[in-house]
């Protein structure tokens, strides 16, 4: 059964100050993720938020059936998955840079009774996932350097894209979501959609001031074809 396309706005470019107003802008306008990018200035240079935000958004998400996809840049991440999982994180993922043992880390992620997901930065190459992808639902292609929102699209990332779901398919592992995060507008989200792509996140093409977020998203929406 193919995967549906969804939006997965990343609320690391929302007002934090209105944040549970603009999370249910989204879900008007037909998000069903909420992309929640943690980053701890070691992995990446940046910090941002942790299990408290996915827990205040918890009872939100179950009012309005989102998924809370929690996509952790952080050293150590086994460490901190049992917080983020009892805050209420439908979907963890960590990256293969920070993770000696994968397989290991990926077991505890559903064993928590989250999903998880695997990502890696742009210039690591595919192979480095191959050995791991009959134990996840979802791998994240970084289509940017992670750290910071509102950086441009890698244009290589459409490529990687391709070959991701031709490996995918080729290993009977149709299953798998390919989500794509970083520098993703309206402008070329069909390209990343042709390419083999299920879950867009996108922050600040989504939460700015040029637009409200219902217009961005319906201008996502119309770039796909969709109404």
């Amino acid at each position: 059964m193919p995967h549906p396309i969804i939006l997965a706005p990343s609320i690391l470019s929302a007002d934090f100050a209105r944040l549970g107003q603009q999370v249910r802008e989204a879900a008007a306008a037909g998000a069903s993720y909420i992309h929640i990018d943690v980053m701890d200035g070691r992995f990446v240079p940046n910090i941002t938020m942790g299990p408290v935000v996915v827990r205040a958004l918890r009872p939100l998400a179950d009012e309005l059936n989102l998924t809370l996809d929690v996509h952790l840049m952080i050293e150590q991440p086994e460490q901190m998955l049992p917080a983020f999982a009892r805050a209420g994180a439908d979907i963890l993922t960590v990256h293969v840079e920070t993770c000696p043992h994968l397989h290991r880390t990926v077991q505890q992620i559903r064993e928590l009774g989250a999903k998880p997901g695997v990502t890696l930065n742009p210039a690591t190459p595919l192979v480095m996932l191959e050995e791991i992808l009959p134990y996840v639902d979802q791998v994240l292609v970084m289509s940017v350097n992670p750290g910071f929102g509102g950086q441009a699209y890698i244009p290589a990332s459409t490529e990687k894209i391709a070959r991701l779901r031709r490996l995918l398919h080729a290993r009977g592992l149709r299953h798998v979501a390919i989500e794509v995060d970083g520098g993703i507008h309206p402008e070329n989200v069909r390209e990343v959609v042709d390419a083999g792509a299920h879950v867009i996140v996108a922050g600040s093409a989504i939460f700015n001031d040029r637009a409200s977020v219902a217009e961005n998203l319906d201008a996502f929406w119309r770039a796909l074809g969709r109404p």
